[in-house]
This record gives C-alpha cells, sequence and structure tokens, in this order.
C-alpha cells in the first residue's frame, strides 16, 4: 500500500523494496544531517508488523528464535532471528514488549509469512499471533532530540534503541502522527538518508545483504540477535558449531565506493579480487560525509587490505566481521546492546 506520506511537498518515491514510502523530500543532505544533529522522522509505513499476546508469549518465542526473551521486561527494545534447522536466515524480527503484547516488525511484505510460521509453532500454548501489516506503520524517528520530539506521539507503542525510536501507529493516524512530530521539530527525511546511516553503522538489512546461505556470524548478528547462553533453538546447532569450533565462511564488510563513478552498483553485483569473484554486494547509498558506501559479503580469506571492484567501480573495505570471528572469539566482545 503507498503510504500517504508521499503526497508530503518534496516527497520523491524510493526504489523498492521501498518504493511505497519516500526516498527523500527533496535534500536528503540535510535530512541525514537532522538525524545527526536534531531530530527526523522516516516513512517505513511498508514495514509488515505483527502482534503476539498471551501469557506464554516470551517464554514460546525464547524457544523458536535465537534471542533470550523469556524474562523480556516490558519497554526494553531488542531483536531475534529465526532460523531453519541449517541456521540460514528465514525471518529477521524487530520486537519490544509492552506487558502484555510483543510487537514486532519485520522486511517489507514480510508480515503475513512471519505470521503464518509463528502461528504454526504455537500447538498448545496460550498465544495469539496476528498481521496487524495493514493496521498499524511504522514511524522511526532518529537524532539526538528524538525523546523529546516522541513524547508528542501519546499512547503511541515505542521501541526505543541505542540511536533510533520505532513508532507503532495505527495506519489512519499516520500524517496526523508525522505532522505533529514535524510540528515538534522533527525534520521528515527519506529512505535515501536513512540508509546510508543504517550502512555506515555496519548494519545488515535482511533479504539484501545476506543471501539464502548467510549465517549469524557472517552478519554481525551475534550479541544483537543471537544470544549465546540461552537453550535450543532450530538453528543452534549451527552457531554454537561456528562459534565454538570454526569460522564463518564469509563476513561483511563495508564498501567505500570510487566517489567519481556516478552511478551505485547493482544489489547482488559481483565483488571481485584481481578478476575473481570473492562476494556480493548488498545495499548501498550515498552518505552525506562519507560518499557513496556499500554493505557486501565477502570470503573469509580476501585480505582485510585488499581493493575490491564492484559492479565495475573500485572499493576500499572496512571490516565489520573480523575474520577471526568464531572458534577464537571471546563471548565478551559479543554482548553488545540491541540495535
Amino acid at each position: 500500500m503507498t503510504s500517504p506520506l508521499l503526497t508530503t511537498p518534496g516527497a520523491v518515491s524510493a526504489d523498492s523494496p521501498d518504493s511505497d514510502v519516500a526516498a527523500h523530500y527533496g535534500d536528503p543532505s540535510h535530512e541525514a544531517r537532522a538525524m545527526e544533529r536534531s531530530s527526523a522522522w522516516v516513512d517505513r509505513s511498508n514495514r509488515g508488523v505483527v502482534r503476539v499476546t498471551g501469557p506464554d508469549r516470551l517464554s514460546w518465542l525464547n524457544d523458536i528464535t535465537s534471542q533470550l526473551t523469556r524474562d523480556l521486561a516490558p519497554g526494553v527494545a531488542t531483536e531475534s532471528l529465526v532460523l531453519d534447522t541449517r541456521g540460514h536466515l528465514r525471518h529477521h524480527l524487530s520486537l519490544v514488549d509492552d506487558g502484555e503484547t510483543t510487537w514486532i516488525h519485520t522486511e517489507p511484505g514480510g508480515g503475513p509469512a512471519l505470521a503464518e510460521f509463528l502461528d504454526s509453532m504455537v500447538f498448545m500454548l496460550r498465544v495469539e499471533v496476528e498481521d496487524r501489516s495493514d493496521a498499524l506503520s511504522v514511524l522511526t524517528v532518529l537524532g539526538p532530540e528524538r525523546s523529546r520530539v516522541t513524547t508528542v506521539a501519546e499512547g503511541v507503542v515505542q521501541r526505543d534503541t541505542e540511536d533510533q525510536t520505532d513508532l507503532f501507529v495505527p495506519s489512519g493516524d499516520l500524517v496526523a502522527v508525522a505532522e505533529k512530530l514535524t510540528a515538534a521539530g522533527a525534520r521528515p527525511a527519506g529512505m535515501w538518508p536513512y540508509e546510508a546511516h543504517r550502512i555506515a553503522a555496519h548494519r545488515a538489512r535482511p533479504g539484501l545483504d545476506s543471501d539464502e546461505r548467510s549465517i549469524p556470524h557472517e552478519m554481525d548478528w551475534i550479541g544483537s540477535a543471537v544470544h549465546l547462553e540461552k537453550g535450543c533453538y532450530p538453528g543452534q546447532e549451527t552457531v554454537a558449531r561456528v562459534h565454538n569450533l570454526g569460522r564463518p565462511p564469509r563476513r561483511l564488510v563495508m564498501l567505500h565506493l570510487d566517489g567519481t563513478v556516478e552511478r551505485l552498483p547493482k544489489l547482488g553485483s559481483d565483488i571481485e579480487l584481481a578478476g575473481r569473484k570473492v562476494g556480493r554486494v548488498g545495499t548501498s547509498s550515498r552518505h552525506h560525509e562519507l560518499g557513496p558506501i556499500a554493505l557486501g559479503l565477502v570470503k573469509r580469506t580476501v585480505p582485510v587490505d585488499a581493493d575490491l571492484v564492484v559492479d565495475g567501480i573500485a572499493a576500499g573495505q572496512e571490516v565489520v566481521v573480523d575474520p577471526d570471528t568464531g572458534a577464537n572469539a571471546n563471548l565478551d566482545d559479543f554482548r553488545r546492546k540491541p540495535r
């Protein structure tokens, strides 16, 4: 469903999978600066939203996902993964519990599939799952002033992480809440600066930066979305084996792209070293300070100081996942705050 906020003056539609929301509102550089220096809201109403209720919901989520949720306190944001039995990603969950309900958002179009999977895992437990993608929309507020700005969104469920606040807004109130945020001083900002901000923060986007073979160690999800000291869940064997016995075959890198080239690399294009394919590129964007940047997956054995070529564009790499991640890793290094 196309967002009504695309009628905001200056709005330009983003590319797939975000074509239903704005890429920017006429000035992506100033929008990006507002994210860092004051406050900005980003329309992410294309996100899938799932609601889980019932007294068994947190212990049940604990048993089927990668995160420790059994004793999750109300208002504490976290993220989690649904893995298959081989440890490959099926779903990524950004969630918060309010004491009565667990609120989850996931990638665009992913709400129905996630709700269907979760519902299939309920069995005899006191849990109810509902896809609320049509009824609830996500507005994300960023910037050092966001805590002041978000007070205008009274009665709206909020998921507050280290650098952003996600608002679960009733879809019929989306425009009204956005207008309140603007009146409170937040600048409208699109997916172009938001994605640049995310890439610069080394946060992989599921399904774009990952592929069907991705495992959590490759994507820098250990600690933020995968808890290493919890009980069994699907895919745990792979996580434990890589952590204790081996290393992942690939590693996430941030790519600094040649700024003299006008285009960005195509999603999924080859990353090459000396004419040989060594990986694939994921999402890319133009950062207001760093210039064109991207995330990519490369073979673990690629030297960390090697210059690469991405879809014909020269690129330097910035290490996100260390090549030695795995068997020799210190558990304390992975106890990070949720993102």
